[in-house]
């Protein structure tokens, strides 16, 4: 049995959400405060100034998280140093083709390693989601084969979206758009994991 402290789900959710919602809002008013502190050099474009924001906010959220738990879940340090390189190429090079690709490597990275730890009979989903909860071997196989092509949607969809659509409508597509189909993805596996759930001491409090 694992000793990690747990967190407040509404704080962990705030923790892995508030990032990407601040990375919204900056975007979205970034041409005002980028004018009015005169920053025009430093950040031409408002999406610019909100990868900033956004790095600065993650590394904030880890810390955090770190504190609290003495613990960093694997999913959101890998996409915490993924933000902090794609971002850090994106101001450098003043490019922001970096910051929106991020997702789109995260997501094959994600859906490749679960795929890749079934073929070799393993499943790795518990581990990257920091899973507290128990399933038997049929629930987290079926689990993480789905969760793994989903991974591998996302990553095709960010694609299509970054590479046809304005900078200002991937942005908010990806706050407002991954975010919900995410979830509700993520809620139509209950049922999956409510056949396949291993009662343990713990599980009726």
């Amino acid at each position: 049995m694992s000793d990690k402290a747990k967190i407040n789900p509404i704080l962990k959710l705030a923790l892995e959400l508030g990032p990407l919602v601040l990375f919204f809002f900056v975007n979205a008013r970034g041409e005002a405060l980028i004018e009015r502190f005169g920053m025009q050099e430093l950040f031409p474009e408002p999406i610019f100034l909100a990868t900033g924001v956004f790095m600065v906010a993650m590394l904030i959220s880890l810390a955090v998280s770190w504190i609290l738990t003495r613990h960093l879940a694997v999913m959101p340090l890998i996409t915490g140093v993924v933000v902090l390189v794609m971002g850090g190429l994106t101001l450098w090079l003043q490019d922001d083709i970096f910051i929106k690709v991020k997702p789109t490597i995260v997501n094959t990275f994600f859906g490749v390693v679960l795929l890749l730890g079934l073929m070799f009979g393993r499943s790795l989903l518990a581990y990257v989601f920091d899973a507290a909860f128990s399933l038997d071997a049929e629930g987290w196989r079926k689990l993480t084969l789905r969760w793994g092509f989903f991974f591998l949607f996302l990553a095709a969809v960010n694609e299509v979206v970054w590479r046809t659509q304005t900078t200002d409508f991937w942005v908010a597509f990806k706050v407002w758009g991954i975010m919900p189909i995410t979830m509700i993805f993520a809620m139509a596996q209950l049922p999956l994991m409510q056949r396949h759930m291993i009662e343990g001491p713990d599980d009726k409090a």
